[in-house]
């Protein structure tokens, strides 16, 4: 990636520490090199992961991302591809897209500098405001079908079930054929069944043991592992994407010592939205089976208030983060 002398927007911090030290500073503007494609970023949103880089919680995988500050926020993306460099046979200039970085934080500026793989095509009948809640969904995809396998008649369990990942887990389940039981905060129980949950029980009134058994268990909350893989049926599978951070190695060994101890291990993964997972989300959107869910919206100068949003709790999808305030229509809107 090369830089210019121009300059764009971009949210910044120059230490660790709670949302108040987000502003919006500027940077330069990047250029696409060989076999990179450049996105003038229209909408992206808050992710957990996130909060806790910010607050320093991550500082020896942030520390390794991007040395010293200031450091930047911002995973995942929905925008308009503005430029191609050498090489870049895939998407046109103009084309709406949407993506996530990956391993690395940055998304939330105006642009954004991408390889081919990390972005697809934005399915039609949804804005880009609508659009950026969707990326990390394709995580649910991963966890759900390639991790767990799951299938028509199982039961499932999605704790967090109102979250970003959750609430495109529950749909998917439901798409998948499933029986979805959701756990959310007692607030968000309307949503999660209104997303197709067959049952929505609040997880601070809940106990895991109250609950029955489950061919799947998805945690995106990350603590009590033990807990909840002790719901499994028999070849049942539990795919852990959050960890505990409070207890981190604990946590990260238990997840290890399940493949060699216990009836059930603990599937666990780094997810990446790739082109392929991209698409294949896109196409359940295109069925009608799994819609975006926009809890609020924020501008881009106002990035600190969207995390104590999500920090706060509550949740119902995702907190999106506007960049361009004038939008751009899909072709069918134009």
């Amino acid at each position: 990636m090369n830089t210019v002398n121009e300059t764009m927007r971009a949210v910044l911090f120059d230490r660790y520490g709670p949302p108040e030290v987000l502003y919006a500073g500027t940077l330069p503007k990047p250029v696409p090199g060989p076999g990179e494609v450049l996105v003038r970023v229209h909408a992206v949103s808050v992710n957990g992961g996130e909060l806790h880089g910010r607050a320093g919680e991550l500082r020896l995988v942030t520390d390794l991302m991007a040395r010293g500050f200031p450091k930047r926020v911002g995973l995942d993306f929905a925008g308009e591809v503005a430029a191609l460099g050498p090489g870049v046979t895939g998407p046109g200039v103009g084309d709406r897209v949407w993506g996530a970085l990956g391993r690395t934080f940055g998304s939330l500026a105006e642009y954004v500098v991408v390889r081919p793989r990390q972005i697809a095509l934005v399915p039609q009948g949804i804005d880009l405001v609508e659009a950026a809640a969707l990326p990390v969904g394709a995580v649910a995809v991963t966890a759900l079908r390639d991790k767990a396998g799951l299938r028509p008649g199982e039961r499932l369990l999605v704790r967090g079930g109102s979250g970003g990942v959750g609430h495109v887990a529950v749909q998917l389940g439901r798409a998948y054929g499933a029986h979805v039981t959701a756990l959310a905060g007692g607030r968000t129980l309307d949503f999660v069944r209104d997303l197709g949950a067959h049952e929505a029980y609040d997880y601070a009134t809940t106990t895991p043991s109250e609950l029955g058994r489950f061919d799947v268990v998805l945690d995106t909350v990350g603590t009590e592992h033990p807990a909840y893989r002790g719901l499994l049926a028999p070849g049942g599978r539990m795919v852990a994407i959050a960890f505990d951070l409070r207890r981190l190695v604990p946590s990260l060994a238990y997840i290890a010592a399940s493949a060699r101890h216990g009836r059930a291990r603990v599937r666990a993964f780094s997810g990446r939205p790739t082109t392929r997972l991209l698409t294949d989300l896109a196409g359940h959107v295109a069925k009608g089976e799994l819609r975006p869910a926009v809890d609020r919206v924020f501008p881009l100068e106002e990035a600190a208030a969207a995390h104590r949003a999500l920090e706060a709790g509550g949740v119902r999808g995702k907190i999106v983060v506007k960049v361009v305030q004038n939008p751009v229509l899909a072709p069918e809107q134009r």
